[in-house]
């Protein structure tokens, strides 16, 4: 980072002072180390591969050659909404304090309790996703391992242990495995296209726009019997669910050289790109199965099904290593991403044991307590939730978390978008950022992820994710119950107007305990 000035330290300081916060964590990240934080948490490779059915098994070929941009487009629009407030207001945890700034005490908080759950449960997700992978390449065939809780959670504790171990040692170790995983999800992708193009045993382009409607028995059950319509739009959560995590360019802000340009094209770029190669290894693996009716009958199991009928076995495990690596990897950039996002809301006193959640260390300059925490709550929420009692009707608890999982995630961005929406041009936000789309642009993308955020909504809670309505709906009314019961007289929220000026003096102390020079 050699271009990285004296100057341009002294300004991403004087941005994070100006808002009432020290330069406690070390900006040690590059922008395209930032936008392979968010690149690796979308992972084409994992969300796109492992949630495949949703499409093979809905609308088919014509849920990836039209429903996956559709979808991707949704997510683009949040990310580019969401540029533009992150370049007015780059901080760690940038959601929760977006939330308060443009609204008030209780927006904010609220917006950090659902980025807050939906990231814990989304890194347990993820890693669960990397299990299931795992034991369908390696762990059942050549280990011999059979699928139970136990070798579930042993699993998720040496796999998550790892990633938080990491995450402990630094951002600058960090950061340069993300780094690494941005161009191994590159290059694994194109790969794995270019093997699928070579085993396609004709081209039959047409698949791809193709619509079918394998819901019911004749896809594996994956989505109840339902209409052609319906079946194609459930197929847009593939894209939807795949294409999110971008947050984490937020949550490193104050990680991030130069982070009120780099912040917001680390957000966008990394939707875009993930976009176009999700788009050309998805529709190379459409073009390559043998029959979409057959394939369709596989239900979650068609990835496997397809490469195993169809690909070289030495060539499909090398492929299978790279992948199962670039999992592990999207697991390591949420870890990230969680820790920061406990970090900025226990500053503000917004967690229990909030003292201790927001102290870096000043050997490895991390949120050492956040990084383990959240860890340790991924792996518990995973084996609360995999326990045979934990079930509504047939529906095992954990698949139920797991779709509020994004639900919460897109309103936790939803929230802060809408109030900028409204705050423009006022006393809370009357100064943008480097990165400027100009009122009439914000607006219209503002108001396209309002329209998209009940569309996500709508869909999420349809069967067999049903129970997730009754979910969502008891959430809020919990929140509502701790928030005007505790929360409103307690919480303070993040320092605003006078409050930033009396911060000086602590800020100074924090940033002389980590040994950083702060702005001088």
């Amino acid at each position: 980072m050699s271009d990285y000035t004296e100057l341009d330290k002294k300004q991403d300081v004087h941005i994070l002072h100006s808002m009432g916060y020290a330069q406690e964590l070390e900006r040690r990240m590059s922008s395209f180390s930032n936008f392979a934080v968010s690149f690796s948490i979308i992972c084409i490779l994992s969300g796109g591969i492992n949630s495949l059915a949703q499409a093979t098994a809905g609308a088919g070929g014509a849920a990836i050659g039209i429903g996956w941009p559709l979808g991707c487009f949704i997510s683009l629009v949040f990310a580019v909404a969401m540029a533009q407030i992150s370049s007015a207001y780059p901080t760690a945890g940038g959601l929760y304090h977006w939330g308060s700034i443009l609204g008030n005490r209780f927006t904010g908080w609220l917006t950090a309790w659902f980025n807050l759950l939906g990231l814990v449960t989304v890194l347990g997700a993820i890693n669960v996703g990397t299990y299931y992978f795992f034991m369908g390449t390696f762990g059942t065939g050549y280990l011999g391992l059979t699928d139970t809780i136990t070798v579930r959670i042993v699993f998720l504790v040496i796999i998550t242990g790892a990633q938080a171990l990491v995450n402990h040692m630094g951002i600058g170790l960090t950061a340069k495995l993300t780094d690494f995983s941005g161009y191994l999800i590159f290059a694994t992708a194109i790969c794995l296209a270019a093997v699928c193009l070579i085993a396609a045993p004709s081209y039959e382009f047409g698949r791809l726009f193709t619509f079918a409607n394998y819901s019911g028995e004749v896809g594996g059950n994956v989505w109840p019997e339902t209409s052609s319509t319906w079946v194609f739009l459930l197929g847009l959560l593939l894209p939807i669910y795949t294409i999110t995590g971008y947050d984490a360019s937020a949550h490193t802000s104050e990680e991030t050289v130069k982070a009120a340009h780099s912040v917001p094209r680390g957000m966008i770029s990394s939707v875009l790109w993930s976009t176009l190669f999700g788009y050309i290894m998805l529709c190379s693996f459409v073009l390559m199965i043998p029959n979409m009716d057959d394939a369709a009958k596989q239900g979650w199991n068609v990835f496997f099904w397809a490469m195993d009928s169809q690909v070289n076995p030495v060539i499909k495990e090398i492929l299978y290593l790279a992948i199962l690596v670039s999992q592990w990897l999207c697991g390591l950039a949420t870890v990230t991403s969680v820790s920061r996002m406990i970090f900025a809301f226990s500053r503000d006193g917004g967690l229990p044991a909030s003292k201790a959640l927001s102290k870096v260390s000043p050997q490895y300059r991390t949120p050492v307590a956040a990084i383990w925490t959240g860890s340790i709550l991924s792996v518990l929420f995973v084996w609360f939730t995999s326990l045979d009692i934990m079930k509504i009707g047939d529906t095992p608890v954990y698949t139920i978390v797991v779709s509020c999982t994004v639900i919460f995630l897109f309103f936790s961005f939803a929230i802060p978008i809408t109030l900028g929406l409204f705050a423009w041009g006022t006393s809370k936000w009357d100064k943008m950022g480097p990165w400027n789309l100009g009122e009439g642009l914000f607006k219209l993308f503002a108001g396209l992820s309002i329209i998209a955020m009940v569309l996500i909504f709508i869909l999420g809670i349809q069967p067999p994710n049903g129970a997730a309505l009754y979910v969502t709906v008891g959430f809020l009314l919990l929140t509502a119950i701790v928030w005007f019961g505790f929360e409103s007289r307690r919480f303070k929220g993040p320092p605003i107007g006078a409050e930033v000026a009396k911060r000086q003096a602590e800020i100074a102390a924090a940033e002389a305990a980590v040994g950083e020079s702060g702005e001088r």
